[in-house]
């Protein structure tokens, strides 16, 4: 039996975006934007994620420049969830130094402030699990 458009679309979602934060939007789903949901994790995650021509890391990479040029909230999320898939944050500068060209100084320019603040984050976040970890293996 073939998986189902919902299905593909929920595993490569959370294989791109993190099966806590796909978990999270599914808990905090309501009757009206239900039929949201399922249209995005059927269309967006299901038949364009899910397409085998590009790679995950060109998509995330295409995707961040898209938000970066309409300047998304989006963008933050994509951000994070490139981190899952392996792109390197100097991939992602070079994404928006294009996005500076070819679609305006002030929308690249407000990427860089929320990448920076980010990419901040997750250091932080992954100099406190290397501080934790390391605490467990004194004990």
């Amino acid at each position: 039996m073939t998986e189902s458009r919902f299905d593909l679309g929920m595993k490569v979602r959370k294989e791109v975006l993190g099966s806590e934060h796909v978990e999270r939007t599914q808990a905090h789903t309501t009757e009206f934007d239900a039929d949201f949901q399922r249209f995005i994790t059927e269309t967006a995650w299901g038949s364009v994620w899910a397409r085998p021509d590009l790679d995950r890391r060109t998509r995330s990479l295409v995707t961040i420049a898209i938000l970066a040029s309409l300047v998304r909230e989006e963008l933050a999320l994509h951000l994070r969830a490139s981190h899952n898939i392996g792109v390197d944050p100097h991939e992602i500068a070079e994404v928006l130094l294009h996005v500076a060209v070819y679609a305006g100084v002030p929308a690249a320019n407000a990427a860089f402030a929320v990448a920076k603040k980010e990419f901040e984050q997750l250091a932080t976040a992954s100099s406190e699990a290397d501080t934790a970890k390391e605490g467990q293996e004194d004990k």
